[in-house]
């Protein structure tokens, strides 16, 4: 048995409460004798929602041995809100115990630096091992197989059900909806039921249910509106020959719908999600997708809100291919040409310009394709430059950390984690700004922001109807149709920045370190070239006097300007692994045909320099800082 180094676990502690225990309050004394993985997680984090669906397997396979418990640990300001909290609960279908810590109280006592991070607590109640990002699932099943086989050995792991207790369902019509379109011609809606895994068309009053299309089971599976499925399905756009693409976010796919028929059919994506070193265009039922969130028929061509990859990409129906069209896959807000962008979990969009008069998009006359970028907070459009190639600029928003709710000059305008953008008849730019439960406008002639209405629960898309605006209220579970008011509603200013503390460093020589330990039974892929990757950057890139760039070590050497007094961080640290042939991990001898995985975390770590602060910065993908 492998040994491993072994840290008491702090006590869980959060200010907001249990969810999913019933109303008792778990300690880890209680849970002792149980393997217990915290998943520190925040709603907003499109790699959370990757991590609840990587552990839902492990969850169900050791129900008997593992007790899976989320640490909420929000970033925004709306996640504070235990409302907010129990809505995400069951948004996402998260059926293991919730800790509430809106303080980051446990963050805190965890040294935790990313969202989502892994942490593993044997069932004596000992820290074995950490995991930041994404594609863990692997060495988390190798760890707990071998744990159970440790402790039962000793007499020290405990069968049974964990305090995990199902909330009661809740009959309504729709649940947690996503995105709506107006359908043309009958005046009815169609509205993507992202919890219930359906897409449900409502008649023209927004409330009566005509049909629902897909079994409201969680799947990937083609077919009548009786026999499909759908996994959290988000985004629907209109094509010109009048089918409907659907943005099957958790399935990693595109669907198109036959309104006819009622038919789905996959176009885009194997099933599987996008990882670092997969092809980025080709035969679009043959290229990995990630998260998918919106879509929109955009010169010619279906664009997609990549925001599991914080990138856009294209869909062409006619050849049959996909490709990216913007970001370089770096969580951030740069603007310039469209490759060389930088995007934060794009997660709505919309074609400005003219419609045909059945209501279906029209080749021409398109402008500019607005982007509700939400973990910045902002509101961004792609349109062709001088050179006629795509550039990228950004109406409102400054980045990763500041958002709020403040009209006024767009410059210094603030939203909260926006959703849904929607082109108004005049030429300006509906925001469902979802953490501020409001409705914005942009003019892109003044460059005003204002706020249209308030008091709507996480608004997540927004469609135009007959001079009036159509709300998806997500966590209202419903259509709410408003006037356009020719006046603004008067809001008092609110400006935040995430809560968490900034990391006190020393000025001038700087270590970087990403730990990362191979799991056991694997090793580095160096079959290849190296194995690993490193890429670093800053905001203000002035930061940074020395060390900024891509490498194949995980640790680097920086040098920070002491001109500088604070600014972010951005590490991007991957990791490749195989497995090593049963009983001969030692030799070197490679299989055949090895099972590989990649582990990969990208890290925005606010930094203040101060003359006593540390002078080296370890962050861990996988394993324990010594």
């Amino acid at each position: 048995m492998t040994a491993r180094a072994r840290v008491r676990a702090p006590e869980l502690i959060g200010k907001g409460g249990w969810l999913n225990t019933g109303d008792k309050h778990p300690t880890l004394a209680d849970l002792r004798g149980s393997i217990v993985i915290l998943d520190f997680w925040t709603f907003c984090c499109v790699n959370c929602l990757h991590v609840l669906d990587e552990l839902r397997e492990l969850e169900e396979r050791h129900r008997d041995t593992v007790v899976i418990v989320g640490v909420h640990s929000p970033k925004f300001v709306h996640e504070a809100e235990h409302q907010a909290v129990v809505d995400a609960v069951e948004r996402y279908e998260v059926h293991h115990p919730v800790l509430d810590d809106p303080e980051l109280a446990t963050w805190k006592q965890y040294a935790v630096r990313a969202w989502p991070t892994l942490v593993v607590i044997d069932p004596e109640g000992y820290v074995v091992a950490q995991h930041a990002g994404e594609g863990h699932a692997h060495a988390l099943e190798q760890l707990v197989t071998e744990l159970e086989e440790e402790h039962a050995a000793k007499g020290t792991l405990r069968r049974g059900d964990g305090p995990y207790v199902p909330p009661e369902p809740v009959a309504t019509d729709l649940r947690f909806p996503g995105k709506a379109l107006a359908l043309p011609g009958s005046g009815h809606y169609l509205v993507s039921d992202s919890t219930r895994h359906a897409l449900v068309e409502l008649a023209a009053d927004a409330e009566t249910v005509v049909r629902r299309i897909g079994t409201g089971e969680r799947g990937l599976t083609d077919g009548d509106a009786d026999t499909a499925r759908f996994s959290e399905p988000q985004g629907l756009a209109l094509l010109p020959d009048g089918g409907v693409i659907v943005a099957d976010t958790v399935n990693h796919a595109l669907r198109r719908v036959d309104l006819d028929t009622g038919r789905v059919t996959t176009v885009a994506g194997t099933g599987k999600q996008w990882w670092q070193g997969s092809p980025t265009s080709g035969l679009a039922r043959e290229v990995d997708l990630s998260s998918p969130w919106d879509v929109a028929w955009f010169e010619d061509r279906v664009w997609i809100a990549m925001a599991g990859v914080h990138q856009l990409w294209t869909y062409d129906p006619e050849a049959g291919t996909v490709e990216v069209a913007a970001g370089t896959t770096n969580e951030g807000l740069v603007d310039g040409h469209a490759r060389e962008a930088w995007f934060a979990q794009p997660s709505g969009l919309a074609a400005a310009g003219e419609r045909s008069e059945t209501g279906a998009p029209t080749a021409e006359g398109w402008g500019r394709l607005w982007i509700a970028d939400s973990e910045t907070s902002a509101l961004r459009w792609a349109e062709r430059g001088e050179d006629g190639r795509y550039v990228i600029r950004t109406a409102v928003g400054t980045g990763l950390f500041d958002f709020g709710h403040r009209d006024g000059a767009a410059g210094q305008a603030l939203l909260q984690h926006p959703l849904g953008v929607t082109a108004l008849p005049d030429g300006s730019v509906a925001v469902s700004d979802t953490y501020n439960n409001a409705l914005r406008r942009y003019d892109p002639v003044t460059g005003e922001v204002s706020t249209l209405a308030t008091e709507l629960r996480e608004p997540s898309a927004a469609v135009v109807v007959d001079g009036d605006i159509v709300v998806v209220e997500s966590a209202g579970h419903r259509l709410t149709r408003l006037h356009l008011p020719e006046e603004a509603v008067r809001v008092e200013a609110v400006a935040h920045r995430t809560q968490r503390a900034a990391t006190e460093v020393a000025a001038g020589a700087f270590r970087l370190d990403v730990v990362f330990s191979a799991p056991a039974g694997q090793k580095l892929d160096e079959r290849y070239g190296p194995a690993t990757r490193l890429l670093v950057s800053a905001t203000p890139p002035e930061l940074l006097a020395e060390g900024a760039g891509k490498g194949t070590d995980l640790f680097r050497d920086l040098v920070l300007d002491p001109a500088v007094p604070e600014g972010v961080l951005h590490v991007s640290a991957m990791a490749a692994s195989c497995d090593a042939p049963a009983g001969d991990a030692a030799s070197g001898d490679e299989a055949e045909y090895p099972a590989c995985h990649v582990h990969q975390q990208d890290w925005g770590v606010p930094v203040r320099i101060v003359p006593d602060g540390d002078s080296r910065l370890a962050l861990v993908l996988a394993g324990m800082d010594a």
